[in-house]
């Protein structure tokens, strides 16, 4: 159990240092090392793309629309190329040559509409912050003052920003696209659900919204592209969660051939799903570099990020359960609206269809109907957010559930007790389709009741009701599973995804017994450089600090499939595993010459080949390095390098899990919600790092308690967003978030041979409807029955004042 307080990170940090010394060199998974990353990101030697400066570099701004919708008239940037320190100005006319659309790689249906979506919008504009020309100057300051040169002649069209509006016949967004419907996604399975739903005893049908966000990464968007003339390539820095999906997609987009462009990721700072993507800068700043021959710099300002870089969420959740009286849940109904965007990005369509298979989540049950509209809209293009599709769909879950327990007037987590998986069980095929590997349910609710002390809490709740008093107390509950791991890649290919779901690594011991690993995730924050040298420090048998990561980088890296949907571990790590077995059996060979015994003689432990009942015959594996370097003396047709690849495809996702419990107050005469204590106990298999999976937890809790109570993206009528700023879209800070209490139970995965899970996205899964149904549980009783989120103080006092007309004190 770890509680994490400003007065506890020394201790914290000691502690480290302790537990690492303990477990030795020769058992580094497990261990609680701090990071390596972790020296250079703290004390300003870090590389973000913004801080490379290149020779003759010049600068990029963007023309963006200030209208929601309207015709494009006319683009003329000749008074923009006369402003001073102005190299060229082009329009999106100019440049049509030098590139095609932007990619959308997953088709959810055979007939999904897919509008062209070009860098620069040449007839319509479709969002405010659609770019229609570019400007490049010395330096960015004369870029950015160059734009308002650039005359734009608008013919203003209606903006369309509600999705069912959308629906009935407003705006068309893209001309070609009736009803501005993108798709019409529908999978029923299991029993009938009509009969099931017939016969139930009781069933609850509610809507629930999930509001639009806005990732705000630490480090904004930023891409430097510099061309190499006498090779004819191009390397491109980008702050990107995927390096080779956007090289192969860069060549797709412009046709430039792929092996001539280079993609490196530098350091990152953050991305949540917002750097998934391959974006309009990206290849603007490639052509643009490509026609000048000069190096090109375009970073966003945050203002820009919150126009033109994707949104998260947004979606209609219409969804109804089925019961019998003794609370066994029958089936669910979903049919939800996912506001794509004016655009289709690189995965938005499939964003609500990986939700589709986690509506059943923990739970039993015969039938199961799953319907999603996509919808185009005036708004800025959404795409993969925290979590993509399971955060929405465990809201939506762990909210009905509640409210099946109150119409059954059941405790809450004694209805889901009567309906989860038992651990006896897995592996378990869901209604859904998914196959669970392993779980322990009651182990981890178990554990956060003790932590959380339940009882006494629900004591204290009904004493502060009985007096009446102005603070009332709700506890939430969200008990919830997600699919990591993403994916196998015979999975995507039956969702019609455009790409697999491998993960490639090499393993090299040096001449000097040194090892790195080359890796094909591309981390921004999640320590793999410290994860990836655990793993192989214990394969190897060498010391944690002799192993170095590399990554991010697509020359170096050839091969891989980057970081999103808490993949890294359960599919790269894993590859980097078997690469170093790979290694080891390699090694074997060259160690049993060095020996002159046979192979199956040798027994390898703690870094060393030794022969069975001689165990003074040995050769440690830096021996073996040094004598593969040398080559003096090998085994006939022996290559002279130790080194051994890797490519890893799971046959299964992995299902990480876990029992959040939130205490919350509310004053019904102000309706501020003040979070009293939170609880998550997380299961997410086999933990190479404690402290990282401390901070991944603890990272995502902010982001999804940031979901229920602070953060909301707003459009106006007419399509403008006017939560456009960080004054006008609330990011909670430390003093806004509760102190958490955390810890772990430990069911080892089965679709893997580390028996890792995955946990970027845990806390964000889980404490949004934990949160929500506490501020519910809070006022319930007073006759409130839902808060939209945000629950923002003016909403949970206006649900009061709606529940009774009165409002104030009870």
């Amino acid at each position: 159990m770890s509680k994490v307080d400003p007065d506890t990170i020394a201790e914290e940090a000691a502690r480290a240092d302790r537990s690492a010394a303990d477990e030795g060199e020769g058992a580094s998974v497990g261990a609680r090392r701090l990071r390596k990353e972790d020296a250079k990101l703290v004390t300003g030697q870090t590389k973000w793309t913004d801080n490379i400066q290149l020779p003759g570099m010049l600068h990029m701004a963007v023309v963006r629309s200030p209208m929601a919708h309207a015709k494009i008239v006319s683009v003329d940037v000749s008074a923009a190329r006369e402003q001073p320190g102005v190299i060229a100005a082009f329009t999106g006319a100019d440049l049509a040559e030098e590139y095609g659309g932007l990619p959308t790689v997953w088709t959810v249906t055979p007939d999904m509409a897919s509008p062209t979506h070009l860098p620069l919008a040449t007839d319509k504009v479709r969002y405010v912050g659609d770019g229609v020309a570019v400007v490049v100057a010395r330096d960015r300051y004369s870029a950015a003052d160059a734009i308002e040169a650039v005359d734009v002649d608008y013919e203003p069209l209606d903006a369309v920003v509600d999705m069912e509006d959308a629906l009935a016949g407003g705006a068309l967004v893209h001309d070609e696209v009736d009803n501005n419907l993108c798709f019409d996604f529908h999978m029923p399975t299991g029993a009938d659900i009509d009969e099931t739903f017939a016969a139930a005893d009781v069933v609850v049908e509610r809507r629930f919204i999930q509001q639009r966000l806005i990732p705000t990464a630490i480090e904004p968007r930023a891409v430097v592209c510099e061309p190499i003339a006498a090779a004819d390539e191009f390397t491109l820095y980008s702050a990107t969660q995927v390096p080779h999906i956007l090289r192969v997609m860069l060549a797709t987009v412009t046709g430039l051939p792929e092996h001539k462009i280079r993609v490196v990721a530098p350091d990152v700072g953050g991305g949540f799903g917002s750097k998934l993507n391959v974006y309009a800068e990206e290849v603007l700043a490639l052509v643009v570099a490509k026609r000048l021959g000069r190096p090109i710099k375009w970073t966003e300002s945050r203002s820009e990020g919150y126009q033109a870089t994707i949104h998260g969420r947004d979606q209609i959740q219409d969804i109804a359960i089925a019961a019998s009286s003794d609370g066994t849940i029958k089936g669910i109904k979903v049919d939800l609206k996912a506001d794509m965007g004016a655009y289709l990005q690189l995965v938005t369509s499939g964003v609500p269809i990986l939700g589709a298979f986690m509506y059943c989540g923990i739970y039993k049950m015969d039938a199961y109907d799953f319907r999603c509209k996509g919808v185009f809209t005036t708004k800025t293009p959404t795409d993969a957010y925290r979590g993509a599709g399971r955060p929405e769909a465990t809201f939506a879950l762990e909210r009905i559930v509640d409210e099946l327990a109150v119409e059954l007037g059941m405790e809450p987590l004694e209805l889901r007790r009567k309906n989860w998986i038992r651990h006896e069980e897995f592996p378990h095929t869901t209604v859904a389709g998914l196959t669970y590997d392993s779980g322990n349910y009651e182990a981890a609710t178990e554990r956060a009741l003790e932590l959380f002390d339940y009882d006494g809490l629900r004591r204290e709740q009904a004493e502060r009701r009985e007096r009446g008093d102005r603070v009332q107390l709700g506890l939430g509950i969200s008990t919830f599973t997600e699919m990591c791991g993403l994916a196998p890649s015979r999975v995507l290919g039956s969702l019609s995804y455009g790409a697999g779901g491998w993960e490639s690594a090499t393993v090299r011991l040096l001449p000097t017994g040194k090892a790195e690993v080359v890796t094909g995730t591309s981390p921004h924050g999640q320590g793999h450089v410290t994860s990836w040298s655990q793993i192989a420090a214990d394969v190897l048998g060498v010391p944690f600090d002799d192993v170095d990561v590399v990554h991010g980088d697509t020359k170096m890296s050839p091969a891989g499939m980057d970081t999103y949907g808490s993949r890294s571990l359960a599919v790269g790590g894993i590859a980097v595993h078997k690469a170093a077995e790979r290694l080891i059996e390699k090694a074997r060979k060259l160690a049993a010459h060095m020996l002159e015994a046979a192979e199956d003689d040798l027994e390898f432990a703690d870094g060393s080949f030794r022969v069975r009942g001689s165990p003074e015959a040995a050769k440690t594996i830096q021996d073996v390095a040094l004598a593969a370097f040398a080559a003096h003396d090998l085994p006939e047709g022996t290559e002279p390098t130790l080194s051994s690849d890797y490519t890893f495809d799971p046959e299964n996702f992995s299902y990480p899990h876990g029992t959040h419990l939130c205490a919350i107050e509310v004053d019904t005469e102000t309706g501020r919600a003040t979070i009293r204590s939170y609880v998550a106990v997380d299961d997410v298999g086999k933990v190479i790092n404690p402290q990282i999976v401390e901070g991944q937890v603890h990272g995502g809790l902010a982001q999804g308690i940031a979901q229920a109570l602070y953060e909301e993206a707003i459009y106006d009528l007419d399509g403008n967003l006017v939560t456009g700023t960080l004054v006008d879209y609330y990011v909670p800070g430390a003093p806004d978030l509760p102190v958490y209490t955390t810890d772990r139970t430990e069911t080892p995965s089965t679709s893997n041979p580390l028996g890792v899970k995955g946990v970027g996205e845990a806390g964000t899964i889980a404490s949004t409807p934990a949160v929500v149904n506490a501020v519910l549980d809070a006022v319930r009783h007073l006759g409130v029955h839902d808060v939209r989120m945000p629950c923002t103080p003016e909403r949970v006092w206006r649900a009061l004042q709606e529940a009774d007309g009165q409002g104030g004190a009870r």
